[in-house]
């Protein structure tokens, strides 16, 4: 599953992509470097059961074992202190970078409830994207019986284009569903 979305990309979007900019060089063309979850977990510190089961969730999600992140430093508003785990993260890359957006774009955002689309100006300028999910059903891989709270995760989309223009028109063409309006 991963090479259909790594094929596409090559044999049909470099190309469209090097028509529509003007690329002399095929290394011009933008291409995917990396995709990051993230998840904030602010109960953790008090509950260690929810750290396990949102790295659970994660790794079943990615197919890769999440790192988890730690506070840097302690502020007393939030009972947190140094060293506490605050959230657990993954990065992915290749194969399996191209496998979870292969299944980010054609299985989970199409079961979002009264899904339009996603946000095209959610670009940071230098043609990254980040999405943010409200919870973590909308993945086929996890089964409503088996979580304990529904939990939200930030997707970031990194990428090697210079203008958001280039990153929309990569991320459209390999069939991201931005919003029209």
């Amino acid at each position: 599953m991963a090479e259909r979305l790594k094929n596409f990309y090559q044999e049909k979007i470099v190309p469209k992509m090097m028509e529509q900019f003007k690329y002399k060089n095929i290394h011009q063309v933008p291409k995917l470097v990396k995709v990051t979850l993230n998840r904030g977990l602010g109960e953790a510190s008090q509950n260690a059961k929810a750290l396990d089961s949102s790295i659970k969730e994660i790794a079943t999600i990615t197919g890769q074992k999440p790192v988890v992140t730690r506070a840097k430093k302690a502020i007393a508003g939030f009972k947190i202190r140094n060293g506490m785990p605050v959230g657990v993260m993954v990065t992915l890359r290749s194969g399996r970078m191209y496998e979870f957006l292969d299944r980010l774009i054609n299985l989970a955002l199409p079961r979002i409830r009264d899904f339009r689309g996603i946000n095209p100006k959610s670009f940071d300028g230098r043609g990254n994207y980040s999405l943010g999910l409200k919870e973590q059903l909308i993945f086929p891989e996890i089964e409503y019986d088996s979580i304990d709270q529904i939990r939200g995760m930030d997707i970031s989309i990194i990428t090697t284009a210079n203008t958001d223009e280039e990153g929309r028109a990569l991320l459209k063409e390999m069939g991201m569903p931005f919003r029209t309006n």
